[in-house]
């Protein structure tokens, strides 16, 4: 059974269109208004219209119409301003239908979810592409592009199949690489040993659903503008994301708007020259930035020094967190070359805040000191750890999603529930 059954209807696929001024005017009016609701909801709609510098009757008809889409509903409690004078009835997030689905697609592994309207990972499932590395540095084939994406959606409706009250509004996918998000396409992933593969039509025809397809790293972006810790310091402000993994990546936005580039190239810093790099590059050159930073040196070092004999990188970290000495010592010195790589795109692009995506950083707080003390003194307040530190996978591929969603929420099909009345602004 498709995905596309349990939806009121599919949205249609990205095309490319001219629209009207007016249709742009609503589109951009009904995004402003629901991304104040969900930073700052319950809320009334008086206070929306001062916060997106709307007309109280504009803000009105769009409460009404998100209302309508299920998006949106009034909160069960009044609220008085000063607590004297009419009552306002407070407007919040409806998260309790819609979900996204999200797909991730990793070296080893493909991790799939449903995430709510709020960015949080409702269900979530990996699936394993096979056995990878074992006790040597021997790597398996290349997964087939066709089967770890049927894979993906068959692993979506079995989700969906366990939750069926959830309505399923679209899926994203996202993975490191080159990923041309307007033809929904991953251009070239050398670790997959992936080169042009359509994703956004191959999900599709699996679903049912509409599909968006971009690198995890932009993903990343739009998930901390949208749900992360620097969701409220304004679209204005400048973020810059640093993916560490096996694949190592970038992506930069500013005044609320990523950065792709033509054929959405931008980000790719895999071979930028790392100082003090040791690491092989298959390049030919020594110290790039991905053969220096990736997890399967890093898992190739703790091998070689006895620490474990997988290729699983968290359990160089479950041998630190056990207080083996050595495993500290190379999670402790990648660190510092992280906040190397960062400290070289900080002079690059000077952004106000560096999110950084690293399993040291993220998990230990001596890895996120070494890593800040590289950058130095004066910048090192501006980096700080992905806010989504147990969900940092299904969060990017549900991001695709929502950020299409946050974007043009007018685009959901009209809900099947009745509108609730409006209340007083």
């Amino acid at each position: 059974m498709p995905l596309s059954s349990l939806a009121p209807a599919p949205l249609p696929l990205p095309v490319p269109t001219h629209r009207a001024v007016d249709s742009d005017r609503r589109r951009t009016s009904a995004s402003a208004i629901l991304r104040s609701v969900l930073a700052h909801g319950p809320v009334a709609r008086s206070t929306v219209a001062r916060l997106t510098g709307l007309s109280p009757a504009s803000v009105t008809d769009h409460c009404n119409r998100l209302t309508a889409l299920g998006l949106i509903q009034e909160a069960a409690t009044l609220r008085r301003s000063n607590g004297v004078g009419r009552p306002h009835v407070p407007v919040d997030l409806d998260d309790s239908r819609f979900v996204v689905g999200g797909v991730h697609v990793a070296v080893p592994y493909t991790t799939v979810a449903l995430l709510d309207l709020r960015g949080r990972v409702v269900a979530e499932r990996r699936l394993d592409h096979g056995e990878e590395g074992g006790d040597s540095d021997r790597q398996a084939p290349p997964p087939a592009p066709a089967r770890v994406l049927a894979d993906a959606a068959a692993g979506l409706r079995a989700l969906l199949a366990a939750d069926p009250a959830r309505v399923p509004l679209g899926v994203g996918v996202a993975t490191g690489g080159w990923v041309d998000r307007d033809s929904g396409t991953i251009v070239e992933h050398p670790l997959l040993g992936w080169r042009d593969v359509r994703a956004r039509e191959v999900i599709h025809a699996h679903t049912g659903l509409p599909v968006h397809v971009d690198g995890h790293a932009r993903a990343l972006v739009n998930g901390e503008r949208l749900f992360g810790r620097t969701a409220d310091t304004g679209g204005g402000r400048s973020l810059l994301h640093l993916f560490v993994g096996n694949v190592v990546d970038a992506a930069f936005a500013t005044h609320d708007e990523v950065h792709h580039g033509p054929r959405s190239q931008s980000g790719a810093i895999a071979h930028l020259p790392l100082a003090g790099g040791t690491e092989r590059c298959d390049c030919g050159r020594t110290g790039c930035l991905q053969a220096e930073l990736s997890e399967r040196t890093l898992c190739r070092r703790a091998r070689e020094a006895g620490v474990v004999r997988t290729s699983d990188p968290m359990h160089v970290l479950a041998a630190a967190a056990d207080g083996d000495p050595v495993a500290v010592r190379l999670l402790l010195h990648r660190a510092r070359m992280v906040g190397r790589a960062a400290g070289l795109l900080l002079d690059v692009l000077n952004p106000d805040t560096v999110v950084v995506t690293e399993m040291g950083a993220v998990h230990r707080a001596d890895c996120l000191a070494a890593l800040r003390e590289e950058v130095g003194p004066d910048r090192a307040a501006a980096v700080v750890p992905t806010s989504f530190p147990d969900s940092v996978l299904a969060v990017a591929g549900g991001s695709v999603a929502l950020d299409v969603l946050y974007r043009d929420p007018l685009s959901v099909p009209p809900s099947r529930s009745s509108a609730v009345s409006p209340g007083p602004i």
